[in-house]
Parts: structure tokens; C-alpha cells; sequence
């Protein structure tokens, strides 16, 4: 992935982006289109991301809470950090591709 063109102080806005655009276009013509094959496992893959930190989050609270004897305290809020961290991990992840 070519990196973004920076902008120089006397260039028009508009060229900018034109130039961009035809950058995108010049490597969609090379390489093309994504398989369906491809995009069904970036969901995959996607999907697999979000869950596992929420789960391993869940049964980290519930041994917490088992250990503790504490009823479900930890659990709710060790599964939600879970889920934002397989949040951000996803959204880290989409960014890069």
C-alpha cells in the first residue's frame, strides 16, 4: 500500500485528491478484485477476532469470581474489557488492510 501523498504547501487541494484517487484506481487495475473466497474469510477472520478476546474476557471473570467467591462481579466487567479490546484489535486490523 502506497503511503498517502503528503501535501505540499502551494498544491491545490483538489490535485491532491486527484492524484490519490488515480493512485487507487492504478492498483485496483493491477491487482484487481477480491475473491469471494478472500472476503468470506476476512469476516472470518474478523469474526474470530471480536469473539476470542470476549470469551477468554468471560471465563477469566468467571474463574475470578469462582476463585473469590464473589458471585459474578468480575465476570461483566472482564468480558467487556474483552470486547473492547477485540474491538479495537478488529478495528486496528481492518485499518491495515
Amino acid at each position: 500500500m502506497k503511503p498517502e501523498i503528503p501535501a505540499q504547501p502551494d498544491e491545490d487541494p483538489m490535485i491532491r485528491e486527484t492524484r490519490l484517487r488515480r493512485d487507487r484506481r492504478d492498483k485496483w487495475l493491477r491487482e484487481g478484485d477480491m475473491s469471494v473466497g478472500r472476503r468470506l474469510a476476512q469476516i472470518g477472520v474478523l469474526g474470530w477476532i471480536l469473539v476470542t478476546p470476549t470469551l477468554a474476557g468471560l471465563f477469566f471473570g468467571r474463574w475470578l469470581d469462582s476463585h473469590f467467591a464473589t458471585g459474578i462481579f468480575w465476570t461483566a466487567p472482564c468480558m467487556v474489557l474483552g470486547l473492547c479490546l477485540g474491538g479495537w484489535t478488529a478495528w486496528k486490523w481492518m485499518n491495515t488492510r
